[in-house]
Protein backbone atom coordinates (compact mmCIF):
# COMPACT_ATOMS: atom_id res chain seq x y z
CA UNK A 1 0.00 0.00 0.00
CA UNK A 2 1.32 3.50 -0.59
CA UNK A 3 0.86 6.27 1.29
CA UNK A 4 -1.75 7.72 -0.55
CA UNK A 5 -3.29 4.62 0.03
CA UNK A 6 -3.00 4.50 3.39
CA UNK A 7 -3.68 8.31 4.16
CA UNK A 8 -7.39 7.43 2.94
CA UNK A 9 -7.49 3.88 4.21
CA UNK A 10 -6.96 5.33 7.87
CA UNK A 11 -10.24 8.11 7.06
CA UNK A 12 -12.65 6.48 8.53
CA UNK A 13 -15.98 7.63 10.58
CA UNK A 14 -14.07 8.56 13.39
CA UNK A 15 -11.52 10.35 11.32
CA UNK A 16 -14.48 12.38 10.09
CA UNK A 17 -16.71 12.59 12.91
CA UNK A 18 -14.61 14.36 15.07
CA UNK A 19 -13.74 17.10 13.01
CA UNK A 20 -9.74 17.36 13.28
CA UNK A 21 -8.87 17.54 9.62
CA UNK A 22 -11.19 20.94 9.54
CA UNK A 23 -10.22 24.47 11.55
CA UNK A 24 -12.28 27.82 11.49
CA UNK A 25 -10.58 30.60 10.45
CA UNK A 26 -10.29 32.47 13.68
CA UNK A 27 -9.52 29.40 15.66
CA UNK A 28 -6.67 28.65 12.97
CA UNK A 29 -5.72 32.37 13.61
CA UNK A 30 -5.53 31.69 17.67
CA UNK A 31 -2.96 29.00 17.33
CA UNK A 32 0.77 29.16 17.43
CA UNK A 33 3.28 28.16 14.70
CA UNK A 34 1.14 28.57 11.57
CA UNK A 35 1.50 29.15 7.82
CA UNK A 36 -1.80 29.86 5.75
CA UNK A 37 -1.17 27.66 2.34
CA UNK A 38 -3.30 29.41 -0.61
CA UNK A 39 -3.65 27.14 -3.14
CA UNK A 40 -5.88 29.12 -5.86
CA UNK A 41 -4.84 29.60 -9.31
CA UNK A 42 -2.17 32.11 -9.49
CA UNK A 43 -5.14 34.43 -11.27
CA UNK A 44 -6.97 34.52 -7.80
CA UNK A 45 -4.12 35.42 -5.91
CA UNK A 46 -3.06 38.11 -8.34
CA UNK A 47 -6.62 39.00 -7.78
CA UNK A 48 -6.92 39.17 -4.32
CA UNK A 49 -3.82 38.80 -2.21
CA UNK A 50 -3.57 37.39 1.17
CA UNK A 51 -1.35 38.92 3.18
CA UNK A 52 -2.34 38.29 6.88
CA UNK A 53 0.68 40.18 7.78
CA UNK A 54 -0.50 40.76 11.30
CA UNK A 55 -2.16 37.07 11.65
CA UNK A 56 0.61 34.48 10.40
CA UNK A 57 3.07 33.86 6.87
CA UNK A 58 1.41 33.32 4.14
CA UNK A 59 2.59 31.28 1.24
CA UNK A 60 1.23 31.28 -2.18
CA UNK A 61 1.23 28.00 -3.92
CA UNK A 62 -1.12 27.11 -6.68
CA UNK A 63 -2.45 23.53 -6.28
CA UNK A 64 -1.00 22.48 -9.49
CA UNK A 65 2.52 23.51 -8.55
CA UNK A 66 2.36 22.20 -5.04
CA UNK A 67 4.11 18.53 -6.08
CA UNK A 68 7.31 20.30 -7.42
CA UNK A 69 7.27 23.43 -4.84
CA UNK A 70 6.58 20.86 -1.73
CA UNK A 71 9.61 21.68 0.10
CA UNK A 72 8.78 25.42 0.49
CA UNK A 73 6.07 23.84 2.75
CA UNK A 74 7.68 23.61 6.25
CA UNK A 75 6.78 20.15 8.54
CA UNK A 76 7.17 21.59 11.69
CA UNK A 77 4.65 23.75 11.61
CA UNK A 78 0.42 23.55 11.54
CA UNK A 79 -0.43 24.17 8.01
CA UNK A 80 -3.80 25.69 6.90
CA UNK A 81 -4.56 24.75 3.84
CA UNK A 82 -7.12 27.52 1.79
CA UNK A 83 -9.05 27.69 -1.35
CA UNK A 84 -11.75 30.36 -2.33
CA UNK A 85 -14.78 26.85 -1.93
CA UNK A 86 -12.76 23.89 -0.35
CA UNK A 87 -12.28 21.43 -3.43
CA UNK A 88 -8.22 22.52 -3.83
CA UNK A 89 -8.04 22.68 -0.03
CA UNK A 90 -8.76 19.46 0.19
CA UNK A 91 -7.17 18.00 -2.25
CA UNK A 92 -3.68 19.16 -0.97
CA UNK A 93 -4.96 18.18 2.37
CA UNK A 94 -4.78 14.62 1.44
CA UNK A 95 -1.86 15.04 -0.82
CA UNK A 96 0.12 16.70 2.11
CA UNK A 97 -1.28 14.02 5.00
CA UNK A 98 0.62 11.34 2.36
CA UNK A 99 3.99 12.96 1.84
CA UNK A 100 4.55 12.76 5.90
CA UNK A 101 2.71 15.94 7.32
CA UNK A 102 0.89 15.39 10.60
CA UNK A 103 -0.39 18.81 11.59
CA UNK A 104 -2.44 19.93 8.34
CA UNK A 105 -6.26 21.81 8.42
CA UNK A 106 -8.57 22.58 5.70
CA UNK A 107 -9.52 26.26 6.33
CA UNK A 108 -13.41 26.26 6.31
CA UNK A 109 -16.01 28.56 4.63
CA UNK A 110 -13.56 30.05 1.85
CA UNK A 111 -13.71 33.96 1.58
CA UNK A 112 -16.62 35.18 3.81
CA UNK A 113 -15.49 33.86 7.07
CA UNK A 114 -11.86 35.23 6.05
CA UNK A 115 -12.73 38.20 5.63
CA UNK A 116 -14.92 38.50 8.37
CA UNK A 117 -12.09 37.55 10.67
CA UNK A 118 -10.04 40.61 9.43
CA UNK A 119 -12.72 43.43 9.37
CA UNK A 120 -11.23 46.44 11.54
CA UNK A 121 -12.84 45.76 14.71
CA UNK A 122 -10.86 42.32 14.79
CA UNK A 123 -8.01 43.12 13.36
CA UNK A 124 -7.71 46.40 15.97
CA UNK A 125 -8.48 43.92 18.80
CA UNK A 126 -5.42 41.45 17.90
CA UNK A 127 -3.38 44.25 17.45
CA UNK A 128 -4.12 45.76 20.80
CA UNK A 129 -4.01 42.76 22.98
Amino acid sequence: MNELEQVISDMDFRYFGNGEHKVEIEQFFAAENIVFLDVRAKEEQETVKLSLSHHCPVIEIPTNEIPKRINEIPKDKTIGVFCSAGVRATIIFVYLKSKGYKDVKIILGGYPPLMAAVMPGKLYKKLNK
